[in-house]
């Protein structure tokens, strides 16, 4: 027991030095009209090694059209305002992924007369950018899509009315976004589904969303193992009334958060887990204790760090909140209050790439609602370290060392040229179960990862290196304990 103190007395002060790091807001639009980023459902921030990309609704043009911006020095500096849509039509809950050096934007707009999931994407790490693509085309309404990418694979989902009421459908590339499978419905209940949130490991795709098929309204969830392929039936996640879901996964861990009212009828954040890829669920834990509304959450993982997002009214005007924990959701740190202004600071959204936190959000501090944004340089701790930022000749994986080892044991791994670099943990049957190192862009140089294997079996495991997708070697490991 005394230990185990020890231990959480020691996790509490490690995450209260990390939340000392949040630098000062950054204002990131300028303009007289209104800058509006999306819901939770749909993340105006993504980020992939050291480049930051944003995307938001913007009225400068007269009615609504979606600008993005980006950083490729984590967020220090900013490129300017590039209009994406410029055309006759208002844009709506544009959400956007990075995979590698390719950006995917999707968004619902009425520039047909009748709403439409659109899409676009950048191969060129938002440089250039392709032309507009409509993702659905019937008269009904298609509204909040939510975006995911790994390689060449995109999925979409979103919900829209074509069958007389919402429900939320699914959209598949194979190729980065070039070519799109058919629509797949995803719902078939009385009543009315809304706002889904995709997350994606490997093969396996998960998505939430809120739906009124039994009274109040609850937050479902479904998945599928095989790339989307087939779909296991809806489960109900939440059984108080609860809206708002986001989602994010690493590996097996899969983590989601939601505004829930069984508190008297506050909204209150609520955050559950699976650590087996969806099959079961741990209990609904309680984020939030505010005496006033807390809703909208962002969820972003990495690793054992899980990192939480809310805009919050306990101080009597909208703010924006953050919560951290580095241990998969089993202890949380303190609320953080990030906002401080007169006025509203509403729509946050999370990314973590590296040791970085990013957040965006929108508020009216200015007189009219602005885009904002801000970082953590040391929030994201990674368990790996640059031994040298020397241009090695080529990639190589070496000899975990100590090995065998219990419980803990480092990687070194070099990369000759920017690449997104990952390294999976296999059983003997060839299975992944685990994720050393997440998929992520590394520049040149030579790296060490450390890796916890704690919660594993004694035994011969297997781990491999990754560069953009494709296997470079595969050693072995020993865990004994």
């Amino acid at each position: 027991m005394k230990n185990k103190i020890i231990f959480i007395l020691f996790l509490s002060f490690l995450i209260s030095s990390v939340y000392s790091q949040w630098e000062t807001d950054v204002r990131q639009t300028n303009d007289p009209s209104y800058s509006f980023t999306s819901y939770n459902n749909a993340r105006s921030i993504a980020a992939s090694g050291n480049t930051v990309h944003i995307v938001w609704r913007d009225s400068r043009t007269g009615d609504y059209d979606l600008f993005y911006k980006r950083s490729t020095d984590d967020g220090t500096t900013w490129s300017s305002d590039i209009n994406l849509t410029n055309i006759f039509g208002i844009s709506f809950s544009p959400d956007i992924a990075v995979s590698g050096q390719t950006v995917h934007v999707v968004w619902a707009e009425n520039r047909d007369g009748y709403k439409k999931i659109w899409y676009k994407r950048s191969s060129n790490n938002g440089t250039t950018w392709s032309t507009d693509t409509a993702l659905t085309n019937h008269t009904g309404i298609s509204e909040h899509p939510s975006i995911e990418a790994s390689g060449d694979n995109v999925h979409v989902t979103w919900y829209d009315n074509r069958t007389g009421d919402q429900e939320i459908y699914y959209k598949h590339s194979t190729d980065g976004g070039i070519n799109w499978e058919t629509d797949t419905r995803l719902t078939n209940s009385v009543g009315y589904s809304y706002g889904p949130s995709i997350a994606l490991s490997g093969q396996s795709i998960h998505i939430v969303w809120w739906d009124s098929r039994t009274s109040p309204f609850k937050v479902y969830y479904k998945r599928s193992t095989n790339n989307g392929a087939n779909w296991e039936a809806d489960v109900p996640l939440v059984l108080s009334e609860s809206f708002q879901p986001c989602i994010t996964v690493n590996n097996q861990n899969v983590h989601v958060v939601w505004e829930d009212y069984r508190n008297a009828g506050v909204p209150e954040i609520y955050y559950k887990q699976s650590s087996d890829g969806g099959s079961i669920w741990g209990a609904d834990t309680r984020i939030t204790t505010s005496p006033d509304h807390s809703e909208d959450p962002s969820v972003a993982c990495d690793m054992e760090n899980v990192h939480i997002l809310w805009w919050d009214q306990r101080d009597g005007d909208r703010e924006i909140y953050y919560k951290l924990s580095t241990n998969a959701g089993n202890i949380w740190g303190p609320d953080v209050r990030q906002t401080n202004v007169i006025g509203t600071s509403e729509g946050p959204s999370i990314a973590v790439s590296g040791t970085f936190v990013h957040i965006a959000w929108y508020d009216n501090r200015d007189g009219n609602y602005e885009i904002y944004y801000k970082r953590n340089p040391t929030g994201n701790l990674t368990g790996i370290s640059t031994i040298n930022s020397e241009i090695p000749n080529s990639y190589a994986l070496s000899q975990n060392y100590p090995n065998p080892f219990n419980p803990s044991t480092k990687i070194q791994f070099s990369v000759p040229k920017q690449a997104e670099i990952s390294i999976n943990l296999s059983d003997i049957t060839g299975r992944i179960i685990s994720s050393i190192v997440q998929p992520k862009q590394f520049a040149a140089g030579v790296y060490e990862a450390d890796f916890d294997g704690s919660n594993l079996a004694t035994g011969l495991y297997f781990y491999s290196l990754y560069a953009d997708g494709l296997i470079i070697d595969t050693k072995k490991m020993i865990l004994v304990k």
